[in-house]
């Protein structure tokens, strides 16, 4: 039983290590810009890779527990358009008892289980490379300095950013400036679909 536990983990870290290289030749001639950016493309790159991994890979399980949930959160709305204002709280409350708290959860776990996947996983996954990667003594190596970013301060020890922090604060980054951008997108066509029916209105 040793033997094969020994085994199997020896083939996993084959496994990590062929994919540490495969990264690296990828990656690589990014290096010729800097440290600064090699991993601001990382880290543009792994949200990508979450995006694409978020709206492409849904279980049926999450997708017919997301049909319940708008089904059983629809007679909820319904039941409290109701005339009788504590009759609709009741049936309200008995749908919140009888069903749709329950498929809420399921719904709530299994996307979370899902975010796990597909959105985490890779970030830490690349994360832990970023790490590996662009460690000090790889970044004196490579750029002669073992930073990404050094500010000097005029009282007290310099701020030092490494590639991890760095990493981090490009991942954040990235993910604000798509929601801010998104944002404008649906704002600007919502404004562009509108124009034409104020047209008609005044025609």
């Amino acid at each position: 039983m040793d033997d094969f536990l020994d085994t199997v983990w020896l083939k996993i870290l084959d496994f990590f290590n062929y994919l540490a290289t495969l990264l690296d030749t990828i990656f690589t001639p990014l290096n010729y810009l800097g440290p600064a950016f090699a991993i601001f493309a990382i880290a543009f790159l792994t949200v990508a890779i979450t995006k694409i991994l978020t709206s492409t890979i849904k279980t049926k399980r999450y997708e017919e527990l997301q049909k319940q949930f708008v089904h059983w959160f629809d007679l909820r709305k319904e039941a409290l358009k109701c005339e009788d204002r504590e009759e609709g709280k009741r049936l309200a409350r008995n749908i919140d008892k009888g069903k749709l708290n329950r498929v809420y959860y399921n719904y709530f776990f299994e996307g979370f289980l899902l975010s796990i996947a597909t959105k985490y996983l890779p970030i830490l996954f690349l994360l832990v490379y970023i790490n590996e990667a662009y460690k000090s003594s790889n970044l004196l190596k490579l750029f002669g300095r073992e930073y990404v970013f050094k500010f000097d301060r005029s009282s007290g020890e310099p701020v030092i950013i490494g590639a991890v922090f760095w990493f981090i604060i490009s991942i954040l980054f990235i993910y604000l400036s798509w929601f801010v951008i998104k944002k404008l997108y649906l704002k600007f066509m919502s404004g562009k679909n509108a124009e034409p029916q104020r047209q008609r209105s005044t025609a």
